[in-house]
């Protein structure tokens, strides 16, 4: 056979092998499903955005057991985030809306449920969620922190926090309860979060100052050891602040019905450190009454930080369980939740701090304690315990002028006798 028949022959088996392969990979690519799975493509007929959007149309308050707040506080956060949050169509699929995002976002932060198992309910990619939840928190935290997570800065705005405490707690001066807490995280297994030191125990911690009406309006969040109240203190901004004087106070003034001149001040809890702008109790040694009641009465004050990290964790429950997450997602999604827990405490939401969920006044000023109590505190950690032994000889006089103004006419309430 002719050599250059045998040449024409192999170059044509190769051009009809080359169709061939074009033609397949052609048909792969125009057989090639939109979806990966084919109910993730029937999002808006089976996923649980249709059960919101009923429950919306015919109850005002039918969020309330979805994600703790009603249809007219959704749809506020909505308007403000969902510009934000808005993707483009494709020609492959159409783009998830502002209002599923959302959705989703706040469903992961009130129940705390996995990734995977919120995939199931919303016909949405687990993959999927992770960003959206992630991409949603960054931008809740940017739009609402201006108005919903701010520190006050004025004489006015300190005053009207220290008439609340008066009038709620009866603690006069009072312009916050401290506290702090720690969020058990776990990273996956890959994380560079993980060494050999810490053997996959991570903590958040977050350290705050709150208001009479169990608002955050001092928050400190990061990733650090297990460290006590104090450590937490003298590492934050707050603390700083404090110390150069740039808080903007109100000048010292006489307490209410009497002519002790006394400062406004931070209550914190016995791991504090004492100063004149932040009280802590008297040790549980040897104390007299007057101590014991000025005690008491400072347990009711600080008791209002315990109670909004309670709120917090008892509604936002992606708190109430280790989260497994790495620290930096953990810390936007805290920051998120933060604001969107003022947000909600602003407004008076019935459908997010109930009458019963935190801890209520009598007419007489006694305390009956909230359902938090009876909740666990579950990932939410109480930071470890520290004495501190130097105080100020100005912050001691000072906290024994609060035990003779407590116990006398001016300064006492009818339940202190009891609970002493």
């Amino acid at each position: 056979m002719n050599p250059d028949t045998v040449v024409s022959k192999q170059r044509a088996f190769q051009v009809v092998c080359a169709l061939i392969c074009s033609e397949k990979q052609r048909q792969k690519k125009k057989n090639k499903r939109i979806w990966k799975r084919e109910c993730l493509g029937r999002r808006e007929q089976l996923g649980l955005s249709v059960l919101q959007r009923e429950s919306e149309m015919t109850n005002e308050n039918g969020l309330e057991d979805l994600m703790w707040m009603t249809g007219e506080e959704f749809e506020f956060l909505l308007r403000m985030v969902g510009p934000l949050i808005t993707k483009q169509h494709t020609k492959m699929r159409r783009a998830i809306s502002p209002r599923d995002r959302l959705s989703v976002t706040l469903r992961f932060l009130a129940t705390g449920k996995t990734f995977s198992s919120l995939s199931a309910q919303y016909r949405i990619g687990a993959s999927t969620i992770s960003q959206i939840v992630m991409e949603t928190c960054g931008a809740l935290y940017q739009l609402m922190k201006k108005d919903f997570l701010r520190t006050p800065s004025t004489e006015t705005e300190w005053r009207a926090i220290a008439q609340d405490f008066e009038s709620k707690w009866q603690f006069p001066h009072c312009i916050g309860a401290l506290g702090g807490k720690q969020i058990h995280i776990q990273p996956p297994a890959k994380s560079v979060c993980l060494d050999n030191n810490n053997k996959g125990r991570l903590y958040v911690t977050i350290m705050a100052a709150v208001d009479a009406n169990y608002k955050f309006i001092y928050t400190s969040v990061g990733t650090q050891e297990k460290v006590s109240d104090a450590g937490l203190f003298a590492h934050s901004d707050l603390c700083k602040e404090l110390d150069q004087g740039l808080l903007n106070f109100p000048p010292p003034e006489p307490l209410p019905n009497s002519d002790i001149t006394m400062p406004y001040m931070f209550v914190g809890d016995e791991a504090h450190p004492l100063r004149p702008d932040l009280m802590k109790p008297y040790p549980n040694k040897q104390m007299d009454k007057s101590q014991r009641v000025l005690n008491y009465r400072l347990l009711r004050a600080r008791r209002v930080a315990e109670n909004a990290f309670c709120v917090l964790k008892n509604r936002l429950r992606v708190f109430r369980s280790t989260v497994f997450l790495e620290p930096d997602k953990v810390i936007k999604i805290t920051m998120a939740s933060l604001c969107i827990h003022n947000f909600l405490c602003e407004r008076k939401s019935e459908a997010y701090t109930s009458p019963v969920i935190a801890d209520l006044k009598n007419g007489d000023h006694s305390m009956v304690e909230g359902t938090w109590k009876n909740k666990g505190n579950e990932s939410f950690q109480l930071v470890e315990q520290r004495r501190e032994h130097k105080t100020l000889v100005t912050a001691e006089t000072q906290r024994n002028l609060l035990c003779d103004y407590f116990v006398s006419p001016a300064g006492c309430i009818p339940s202190q006798e009891e609970h002493i």
